[in-house]
């Protein structure tokens, strides 16, 4: 009987390592750090194999509409998308997914589980550990991919084995957890440890049996959030009291350190978890000067550095080893060789009043139908950019505090005011008065662009009133 692999995709992690890029709205798994698509994309990109059954993402409430578009830009089909009601770290995440492949895939079936914000280089050698992977799963083992170290590197986890590269899954003698540089470089040097890379292949119904004997809170509380569990649209929402009731652990110590069953399969393909700006600049495809760019860049007697922009055009000239991250709103430099020391640097703005939503939002936010930029903000007034989908509509809706005013840029728009119906073309525009109940909607099959000028005394995005929404949001 052949085996059905299910790929799990853990999609709701909000780091800020990669700030000012990845932000809490946005991380760094839906953005593309190092190419046209997304590292949740490339992620889909692997798992688009005939070993695979369609996937299972988890992620969290927030995130569920890009989980969606941006498997539907690979034309990607997936099983399910589970939204956390809470974060409860990977043991309670990983068991409540293994809970609903379980129900609609057997016991038998074998998980793959898929941090969404890894750089994984899917080589000949990659294939041959998932397939060996696979046999140590079906016959009772926890395997995680342990990767043969290339340095010594502070920042993961380490796992210790006498498994070979391209050798068969063999036990873990012990987990250690992160190294100091010297402890680093001795196990580098002795040889037999491995970069723990937080990718596991879990038989379904072994991975739930070691969860209920070592972890019985973690289990009982995600197996009851499974069967409390809710359709949203194209959703599933896992239940929030009980599953508010798991523990906040990681698979790691819940279950991994703690089974006899724990083994690791040895491989040396090219892996990141881009967990830094020198991360990605060492993944990066570098110029002769050893700089990686990407976006708006123009440098000059500059070597060895990462310069990368989303919105302005970025000139340097001069440096050695600097990083240069710019957004529209926020712009950060560093030494490259320092660079994971961005997380300081947004602990200090997150604990300032005024600079708190630097950490938390992007100046463009994204919405299912589209989204929108602040452009200007002033007393009583605020200037906005909205892009709008082909044949995506806004919610039906209607404001007490602000009138506003809708200039085309770009497209046909399709505008409901009070009933009324008109279809605007570019340089067109209309007037939507306080309180009027209104509808925008893109009829076209290019993107639609408007500016949208808000006037009024509050413009918070709670002043949004929704009577009624294909998203599920009124």
């Amino acid at each position: 009987m052949s085996i059905v692999v299910v790929p799990l995709i853990l999609a709701g992690g909000q780091g800020t390592r990669l700030w000012p890029m990845s932000r809490a709205a946005r991380p760094k798994q839906f953005l593309p750090l190092t190419g046209p698509t997304s590292l949740y994309q490339q992620t889909l990109e692997r798992i688009a194999d005939k070993r695979y059954a369609p996937a299972v993402v988890i992620t969290n409430s927030e995130y569920r509409f890009i989980v969606g578009e941006q498997a539907a830009e690979q034309g990607m089909e997936l099983t399910a998308v589970l939204l956390e009601p809470t974060a409860r770290n990977t043991a309670a995440a990983i068991s409540a997914a293994a809970t609903y492949i379980a129900q609609h895939f057997g016991a038998d079936a074998v998980i793959h589980v898929l941090p969404s914000d890894h750089q994984v280089n899917a080589d000949a050698g990659y294939w041959s550990a998932v397939d060996r992977a696979i046999a140590a799963a079906a016959d009772g083992q926890l395997v995680t991919f342990g990767i043969r170290p290339t340095h010594p590197e502070t920042g993961f986890g380490y796992i210790r084995s006498d498994a070979t590269v391209g050798g068969d899954a063999r036990r873990v003698e012990r987990f250690v957890e992160k190294p100091d540089a010297a402890r680093a470089a001795q196990m580098l040097a002795d040889g037999g440890y491995f970069w723990n890379s937080g990718m596991f292949m879990l038989g379904c119904g072994h991975f739930l049996a070691e969860a209920q004997r070592l972890a019985p809170d973690t289990h009982a509380a995600a197996e009851a959030a499974v069967n409390a569990a809710r359709e949203d649209l194209d959703f599933i929402r896992l239940d929030e009291t009980t599953f508010a009731l798991a523990p906040n652990i990681s698979v790691d110590y819940a279950i991994f350190e703690k089974t006899d069953h724990a083994s690791v399969v040895a491989v040396d393909f090219a892996w990141s978890d881009l967990g830094s700006w020198d991360a990605v600049w060492k993944n990066g495809s570098a110029d002769a000067a050893g700089n990686v760019t990407q976006g708006a860049v123009t440098l000059t007697d500059v070597s060895n550095s990462l310069v990368i922009s989303d919105h302005a055009h970025v000139a340097v000239s001069g440096l050695d080893d600097v990083a240069v991250i710019a957004t529209n709103d926020a712009v950060y430099v560093s030494r490259v060789s320092q660079a994971q020391q961005v997380g300081d640097m947004v602990k200090r703005l997150r604990a300032r009043k005024e600079t708190a939503s630097l950490t938390e939002i992007h100046r463009t936010a994204y919405r299912p139908w589209g989204g929108y930029s602040s452009v200007l903000n002033g007393d009583r007034f605020q200037v906005k950019r909205l892009f709008v989908k082909p044949g995506k509509k806004l919610s039906l809706q209607k404001h007490h505090h602000r009138a506003e005013h809708w200039i085309v840029v770009r497209g046909t728009a399709e505008v409901t005011v009070d009933g009324i119906v008109t279809t605007l073309t570019e340089n067109q525009s209309i007037y939507l008065p306080l309180g009027c109940v209104h509808r925008l909607a893109n009829p076209g099959k290019i993107q639609l662009e408007l500016i949208e000028v808000q006037t009024g005394s509050y413009f918070g995005e709670d002043d949004i009133i929704r009577i009624e929404d294909e998203f599920g949001r009124a």
